[in-house]
């Protein structure tokens, strides 16, 4: 479904990505891990249409993308949650997720409902604010908003940050749940046991580049994986 191939890319004349490839099948969850300022986040942008590739190439379902904008790409079917400022907090939970749907121009009933469906709280909260919610809540309106368009792909950068441990949990069975929908996922996250354990497969970087990757279960068992990315 997604193949990234030796992509370098940076900010400004700042290289942080150097020839890093990356595949995710159809109805894979893809894990992405490694120490902090490897380029991960930055991987998901590239991917996303945030940043061009200085060189490389990035195909999604066979065609190319790298440099597309990213209203191009959502329309392709590929969704992303950012880490951060992830919601519209003016808007109400009900308008966020109708922003996720912005590029459609079919009712959109049926599609809050699948979405009020796996989050049961956002139905219950649909007419609040986004900005008066939990981070929990919020993590879980950016979520639905991006499952709003139905993706083919959905990018998750760093879904569990700075939320309580319950919440976390919640929000890895949600996006096991989401998985099962047929959305393959790649993830960036920091709970990289918690990742490895649902990944199908992952990837670590390191400087910039792919220091290993396999099946998520045994780089989950890997001595060198271990000792130098889930501490022992």
């Amino acid at each position: 479904m997604l193949t990234v191939d030796s992509v370098t890319t940076g900010y400004g004349e700042m290289e942080v990505l150097r020839n890093v490839s990356l595949t995710v099948g159809e109805g894979e969850i893809v894990s992405i891990i490694g120490p902090n300022g490897a380029g991960k986040s930055t991987a998901m942008k590239v991917v996303f249409g945030l940043l061009k590739p200085w060189q490389g190439t990035i195909r999604f379902q066979g065609e190319e993308i790298g440099g597309l904008l990213p209203d191009q790409i959502v329309r392709k079917g590929m969704c992303y949650v950012p880490q951060v400022d992830n919601v519209f907090p003016s808007l109400t939970v009900e308008e966020n997720l109708e922003m996720g749907a912005f590029v459609l121009s079919t009712p959109l009933k049926e599609r809050k409902e699948r979405v009020f469906a796996l989050f049961p709280r956002l139905a219950e909260r649909r007419r609040q604010r986004a900005g008066k919610m939990s981070g929990g809540e919020r993590q879980m309106v950016a979520m639905g908003r991006a499952l709003m368009l139905d993706p083919k792909l959905l990018l998750l950068d760093e879904p569990s940050a700075g939320l309580a441990p319950f919440l976390v949990d919640m929000i890895f069975e949600r996006v096991t749940d989401i998985n099962r929908m047929g959305v393959a996922i790649l993830m960036v996250e920091q709970n990289a046991r918690k990742s490895l354990a649902m990944a199908h497969r992952a990837y670590v970087l390191a400087n910039g580049q792919n220091r290993i990757d396999g099946p998520g279960d045994t780089l989950l068992k890997d001595p060198e994986v271990g000792r130098l990315y889930l501490g022992g």
